[in-house]
């Protein structure tokens, strides 16, 4: 639809005329130019002028075409596809091709008159429908939302959602807040009919134990019409592909409708990702054995801190500073004499050097070279065997002049401005009371950098003479206890106390913030966690730092992944702002190590790790169709529910709902004359047509 409007009054188009009429008369009015030719040509060029002038004259009046366009918007049917492997098991052979044929005919039919979108859900929502049912999990609710919430605003017909009303993620659609404002229908898959089976229906457990601890699993078997069987619940560890049975549960089922929680508890024996596998041993008649077994990860984390008590010689020290430690189940401790220890560091966290370095430590310095190439944090505790002037160069936390041949008793101060971590405030008043330790005799010094937990009193004199120090001065934490006789501290806190929580707390913090290592490797790559779902994507990062610690991601970074059974796949990690990261993709269930390598500088540096990938049985735990969370869904939003036999009258339905109809958007819009072609090609041809008429018989 299309009219014209001027910017101007109407009669201004008079006006136009007039001018276009005054223009020809003046023109050719008293011409005698033409008069031996015909009469009408002087008419015919009066009125080409006549014709021109007043065009243009209303095109400077700049008039307005309006133009008015009517689109009609067919409604949209949303049809969805349950494709979780349940619905697999619902639909086999025949039926299946069957099933698929009616619904690709429904969709056919419909897209001849509305405009279909196509979905499949499953734990997430796809485009189209490929009906390979295969999906892990089913989020109905989060399917229903996003339907509300991308066609809110759109002309959405109706909903049509096919489904064995099975879920296992998300909450139950029945109570979903959002209503569509569109009919929505259901068609009812699978069979409600109880069947003969029994399930291990859920499995809980500890995601991460540590090593040594024991941990519970709680597996919730039901049954269903198999009263008076008997079969038996089994843990295996898997080892490889290999299940290795490690416990075995009677179980006698007494009820048609029976459910149990039998609670199992591990031993977390070894370290890493551990497979388990929880199973039911099959019952004769059942419908189903997919459902009888679970596989679950535990992540096994060896947390302990490896001690080594490492003395110049036998000291009663010694055994009050390891029934101390072990108090702590995360501390694993060793004792070794320096006369007897010739072998490497490599299975030690930190090190106590009880009275060392001594004189007669003749190993001494290649154990400090390693100490100090690992950068293993250390304590030191001086004594009488303790060599000065060796310990003043191997360490800076405190420096001593004096010499170890005479000795001090001295009592504890608390430093009342000490930072590092906190403790009770009775150490404060308690401590003091303790019997003396043994310091070696001569004036004592904290370094630049030094933190002073505790300081000596001499007699009655206190001092600023440090007992107990910290300093990270070389980057490696290094504590000095100056000061021999721990085990007087330890029987003295029990007799006055009855326990000895203050020697506890004073030396177990101290350990505890001494064995705190700050991470200082140079390419750092780590899995978005250990243990990932069959159905979720692995994702890696990796930061790479220079000589000053600066993030940098110049250098090609790679990843290899080895599964169990030695194959590889290669990939190379995606650069990103001064970082890496790396989209793996799915990977099958099983365990999986990983090695990462890159260049910084001509230097190779590799990082190892490992992850576990598991499988999502869910699916196959519960095959019993729930067509009430079906039709409860489809009657809160003006629906209702079907089966595949009414298919064929599906769309009829659709077709006779009379709120299910087209929409008509109509749009306006305004464009100058004076911008078309065509008005400009009239007015150049009636101007050609008089110029050349004039100049053809003999006039310009």
């Amino acid at each position: 639809m299309e009219n014209i409007s001027f910017q101007f009054p109407a009669w201004y188009i008079i006006l136009c005329c007039l001018l276009g009429l005054m223009v020809a008369l003046v023109l050719y009015f008293k011409n005698r130019s033409f008069d031996e030719n015909s009469k009408w040509l002087n008419l015919l060029l009066g009125f080409l002028r006549f014709l021109s002038v007043s065009l243009i004259a209303m095109l400077l009046l700049s008039p307005l075409l309006k133009l008015i366009s009517t689109d009609v918007k067919k409604p949209i049917i949303v049809v969805a596809q349950d494709q979780s492997e349940s619905i697999d098991r619902a639909l086999s052979g025949e039926d299946s091709l069957n099933y698929v044929n009616k619904f690709n005919k429904l969709i056919s039919d419909l897209s001849a008159d509305y405009e279909v979108d196509s979905y499949s859900f499953s734990d997430k929502t796809t485009s189209d429908i490929d009906y390979t049912f295969n999906g892990k999990l089913t989020n109905i609710s989060q399917f229903v939302q996003s339907v509300y919430d991308n066609y809110s605003h759109q002309n959405l017909g109706a909903v049509i959602i096919a489904s064995d009303g099975i879920f296992n993620e998300g909450s139950n659609p029945a109570y979903l807040g959002a209503k569509i404002k569109a009919p929505l229908y259901t068609l009812a898959l699978g069979d409600t009919t109880p069947k003969l089976d029994i399930i291990l229906k859920r499995v809980f457990h500890n995601k991460i134990a540590y090593l040594g601890d024991k941990f519970t699993i709680q597996a919730d078997i039901s049954a269903q019409n198999l009263m008076n069987k008997r079969t038996k619940l089994n843990v295996f560890r898997m080892e490889g592909d290999n299940p290795v049975k490690i416990k075995e549960l009677p179980i006698r089922i007494n009820k048609e409708d029976f459910f149990r929680t039998e609670e199992i508890i591990l031993d977390a024996d070894r370290v890493g990702v551990q497979t388990y596998r929880i199973s039911i041993d099959g019952i004769s008649g059942e419908s189903s054995r997919y459902n009888n077994r679970k596989d679950i990860y535990v992540d096994v984390l060896d947390a302990r801190l490896k001690i080594l008590l490492l003395a110049n010689g036998p000291h009663p020290d010694i055994t009050a500073l390891k029934q101390i430690l072990s108090i702590n189940k995360n501390y694993e401790i060793t004792t070794r004499y320096i006369a007897e220890s010739n072998q490497s560091l490599n299975n030690f966290d930190f090190v106590v050097l009880h009275q060392l370095p001594s004189n007669t430590s003749a190993n001494f310095n290649a154990i400090l070279e390693e100490m100090n190439r690992k950068r293993m944090p250390r304590l030191f505790i001086n004594g009488a065997q303790t060599d000065i002037s060796k310990f003043n160069e191997v360490q800076e936390v405190i420096s001593i002049k004096g010499s170890n041949k005479a000795m001090n008793n001295v009592q504890a101060v608390v430093n009342g401005i000490f930072n590092l971590f906190v403790f009770n405030e009775n150490i404060k008043t308690e401590l003091p009371k303790f019997n003396p330790l043994k310091s070696p005799f001569g004036e004592v010094t904290g370094t630049s950098g030094s933190q002073v937990l505790l300081y000596q009193k001499i007699g009655k004199i206190d001092t600023k003479y440090p007992l107990l120090a910290y300093s990270e001065k070389t980057g490696t934490k290094v504590g000095v206890l100056n000061g021999e006789g721990i085990w007087r501290w330890k029987l003295y806190d029990y007799a006055e106390n009855g326990s000895t929580d203050i020697i506890e707390e004073v030396l177990l913090k101290s350990f505890q913030y001494l064995a705190v290592k700050e991470d200082k490797r140079k390419y750092r790559v780590s899995a978005l966690k250990n243990i990932f779902n069959e159905n979720e994507e692995i994702y890696f990062d990796a930061e790479l730092y220079n000589e000053s610690y600066e993030p940098i991601n110049t250098p090609e970074a790679f990843l290899t992944v080895i599964n169990s059974k030695g194959e590889e796949f290669k990939f190379t990690f995606d650069k990103t702002n001064k970082a890496y990261n790396l989209r793996a993709g799915l990977f099958p269930p099983g365990n999986y190590r990983y090695t990462s390598t890159t260049n910084l500088q001509g230097e190779q540096l590799s990082v190892d790790g490992k992850f576990s990938v598991r499988s999502i049985q869910l699916e196959l735990y519960n095959l019993t169709a729930n067509h009430t969370v079906l039709k409860s869904l489809a009657e809160q939003n003006g629906g209702n529910m079907l089966y595949i036999n009414d298919l064929d009258n599906l769309y009829n339905n659709i077709k006779e709902n009379n709120s299910v109809k087209p929409v008509l958007y109509q749009t306006k819009k305004n464009k100058l004359i004076l911008n078309l072609q065509w008005i400009l090609a009239i007015l150049i041809l009636l101007l050609i047509i008089e110029w050349f008429l004039r100049r053809f018989y003999g006039s310009y």
